[in-house]
């Protein structure tokens, strides 16, 4: 019991650089009273002291607004970060080094008894107001992003942002991260489940079509010049197809600075030219 107490206080100093001292923690930090609180509550389930269990259940929301089901079962380590709101249903498997902010719900979407509620791996990070929802396997090291929808399973080492949820890529950074990987690998997690890098999957997927209509574009311009080229002209009134200007769906802080760094180049390229003889 102590040992595991001492993994619970040594996580929050890993895991919220705010936790100043351990005093501070057992007296102030409502996540660790209410896993303590369900450590109590669970036991007295597995006893079969139930409507005990959901006493003792009840009066940890009523004291720090976090609502655990006793027949939960979390693993070691798990954190919940603020808290106020969180609900983890009946059914639902928390592995180790898990970490849940505030808002977070892993609730059902049946009312048939049995197996209702999601399953997470090893650390796993669930960002703030995130819902996960139904028997689905969020795989180990998965990262859920806040406000997210999540009602299909999550391959390990995943991201998901978005309503519903979807999958996204971490781009390639050609920058020195190797200040930022030292403190994840530190710290264990990525913060509310947000990265730095994460792009939005909808504009990916616009701005691939977009990049797919330039290219058609330019095909049918030479398909044209060819046909011209040989002789055929196009019918009176036939009108040009309109050029297609170029565009880009910004998602990432770091694609609108590409974006002006490439205008300046264009503009600085363009000066250039005007003011050659």
């Amino acid at each position: 019991m102590f040992e595991n107490l001492k993994e619970d206080l040594s996580v929050v100093f890993d895991r919220d650089p705010a936790a100043r001292n351990t005093f501070e923690i057992l007296t102030t930090y409502p996540g660790v009273h209410a896993l303590l609180f369900h450590r109590l509550a669970h036991a007295l389930w597995n006893l079969g002291a139930k409507w005990l269990a959901r006493l003792v259940s009840y009066l940890a929301r009523w004291l720090t607004g976090i609502e655990i089901h006793p027949a939960a079962r979390i693993g070691r380590r798990f954190f919940i970060d603020h808290g106020m709101g969180v609900v983890i249903g009946e059914t639902a498997v928390i592995g180790d080094d898990c970490t849940l902010y505030h808002g977070v719900t892993l609730g059902g979407t049946s009312w048939e008894k049995g197996k209702r509620h999601p399953t997470l791996g090893n650390g796993v990070v669930v960002g703030a107001g995130a819902k996960v929802l139904g028997p689905i396997q969020i795989g180990d090291g998965a990262r859920i992003g806040s406000n997210a929808v999540v009602v299909k399973a999550v391959p390990a080492g995943a991201t998901v942002v978005g309503v519903p949820g979807r999958l996204i890529e971490r781009k390639p950074e050609d920058i020195d991260t190797s200040h930022r990987q030292k403190l994840a690998s530190k710290m264990g997690f990525d913060a509310y489940g947000a990265t730095r890098d994460a792009p939005d999957p909808v504009a990916h997927a616009i701005n691939c079509m977009l990049d797919h209509l330039h290219v058609m574009e330019t095909r049918m311009k030479q398909m044209c010049e060819a046909l011209r080229a040989a002789g055929f002209e196009p019918p009176e009134g036939a009108e040009d197809i309109p050029e297609l200007p170029a565009c880009e769906i910004i998602s990432t802080a770091e694609e609108l600075r590409r974006m002006h760094l490439d205008e300046s180049g264009v503009e600085q390229a363009s000066e250039e030219g005007d003011s050659r003889p």
